[in-house]
């Protein structure tokens, strides 16, 4: 969590609110009615867990800034053995419904939120400072590669005899 506080500020606080609402109604629904899971216990935070998780990893997939990247590179490392979770065990007793809801909860947000940046994620281009105010002066016309070669070859660089001519030496 201190990792959604820290890098994802303008969107945390409604993202763990989202994540901690939905994975639970989400758990309740899927579990409770789809499942007929009613007799297996839900309890714990693990979905808001893998919730939290999802997200940070996949706003690195979304967003594709460096440091995005960095933070879900981080989060396979070091939970990449969490994936386990989201699947039944042959046992029962891990409520893999939480697991898997928090972690597509997370997924949800994390596409929804791609577009809302950090101020240290936007770029700020400046005007270079010795670049001319005026009229630009370029190396090639303008509709150079709006031509094709036949036509660039007669534009102007035939002779009176219709000889090409090449002055570049």
């Amino acid at each position: 969590m201190l990792l959604l506080f820290y890098f994802y500020r303008t969107v945390a606080t409604r993202t763990l609110l989202y994540i901690y609402l939905f994975t639970g109604i989400g758990v309740w629904i899927f579990a409770g009615y789809f499942m007929e899971a009613r007799y297996s216990y839900h309890i714990g935070a693990s979905g808001v867990l893998y919730g939290l998780i999802s997200f940070i990893f996949w706003s690195g997939i979304f967003r594709r800034n460096i440091r995005s990247i960095v933070l879900a590179l981080i989060m396979i490392l070091m939970y990449s053995g969490m994936i386990v979770g989201l699947f039944p065990d042959a046992e029962g007793q891990i409520s893999w419904q939480s697991h898997l809801i928090g972690g597509v909860i997370g997924l949800i947000l994390a596409f929804q939120y791609r577009e809302i940046l950090e101020p240290d994620e936007l770029q700020h281009f400046e005007k270079f400072q010795f670049e001319p105010e005026g009229e630009k002066q370029f190396f090639l016309e303008r509709d150079t590669f709006e031509k094709t070669k036949s036509e660039r070859d007669n534009g102007g660089f035939q002779d009176s005899d219709g000889w090409v001519r090449d002055d570049t030496f």
